[in-house]
């Protein structure tokens, strides 16, 4: 019986095959683990030669109605041509179950590393988020989690002071600069709500370059496991890198692109700092609660030790300071 979150225990390469060989699909290759920590996920090729990923999910993390919700819209990113990894239906299904674990098969997406830098690519990119989005305007998820101060900020902060993973030397300048960031990221967030309507997206979610591959055909969109409903500013932040200089640049890129499909959201523009901390303290607790999985102790080995929290100190302080300067903005806009 799988008990925890982290209970990837009885997964053994002879279940995973069982899995797969249950839908009537044969291996021919090995398993080849691909770089997922909260999931399972390998890359095979069949007797058909057809190149398969099979994703097997994180127990007790999603409900079958999230998952299937976000299998779906999958399937309905490519009928909208997106280029998107998408799962392949067998036996009437695109969920399965097997010996307590849920599973999907989806068509292999190859390609190299999308260059956040390669201006031409990120035009790209855009084009597609603002896709995306056309899409993800029409309807709401009904099952996925929303970009909320609760799951995101609250719940992460209570959970580090209560996990005793800070160091006891550094416990109190931790603390003393994360309740700063948590106090700040509230009220901004807070703020900007009570100031504008909201409208939110069908979101990928997180859409960090390491999920868009770059083929000969263009990006192609991976990973939409935590696909869920927010502003459409969350699926663009992450594509801005470097300097002040350099992320206005690619903002201007992104939103000229972007408008070939959908509104560019440059009220949200304020949203981007508060989005930035959400997902450093929410990233931070993440780590801790999985500290159990053998994955991350071997994958994170820094977590565990002073230096990634005096570093951390560090990275809280400056984005205090980003929570206070003048939102980056669009040329012309005030």
């Amino acid at each position: 019986m799988i008990e925890s979150a982290s209970d990837y225990g009885e997964l053994t390469p002879d279940l995973i095959i069982n899995a797969i060989e249950s839908l009537q699909i044969y291996p021919e290759t090995g398993l080849l683990p691909l770089n997922s920590y909260e999931n399972r996920v390998y890359q095979f090729r069949c007797d058909r030669q057809h190149r398969y990923v099979v994703k097997f999910y994180r127990p007790q993390r999603w409900s079958d109605a999230q998952i299937q919700e976000e299998l779906d819209y999958a399937i309905e990113l490519a009928e909208f041509e997106v280029p998107v990894a998408t799962p392949e239906r067998h036996q009437g299904q695109l969920l399965h179950h097997y010996q307590g674990y849920r599973f999907a098969l989806f068509n292999s997406m190859g390609g190299r590393t999308f260059e956040v830098d390669n201006f031409d690519q990120l035009e790209a990119v855009g084009r597609f988020i603002g896709r995306i989005h056309q899409l993800g305007r029409k309807q709401a998820f009904k099952h996925r989690h929303s970009v909320n101060l609760d799951e995101l900020v609250l719940s992460p902060c209570q959970w580090l002071r209560q996990s005793k993973r800070v160091p006891t030397t550094l416990e109190t300048a931790y603390f003393t600069a994360l309740d700063i960031l948590q106090e700040q990221t509230v009220a901004a967030w807070q703020q900007w709500h009570k100031e504008h309507a909201v409208e939110t997206v069908r979101l990928h979610g997180d859409l960090h370059p390491s999920n868009i591959l770059w083929t000969d055909d263009g990006p192609g969109f991976v990973d939409l496991d935590d696909a869920r409903q927010g502003p459409a500013i969350q699926d663009l932040w992450m594509m801005l890198s470097g300097d002040r200089t350099q992320q206005q640049i690619q903002l201007d890129i992104l939103a000229e692109s972007y408008d070939e499909f959908s509104d560019f959201p440059k009220h949200q523009l304020a949203l981007i700092e508060p989005l930035r901390a959400m997902r450093m303290m929410h990233y931070t607790a993440w780590l801790g609660k999985r500290w159990q999985d053998p994955a991350f102790p071997r994958n994170f080995p820094w977590f565990a030790e002073d230096k990634y929290w005096e570093q951390q100190i560090l990275a809280i302080k400056e984005q205090i300071a980003a929570l206070n300067e003048d939102p980056i903005r669009l040329p012309g806009q005030f």
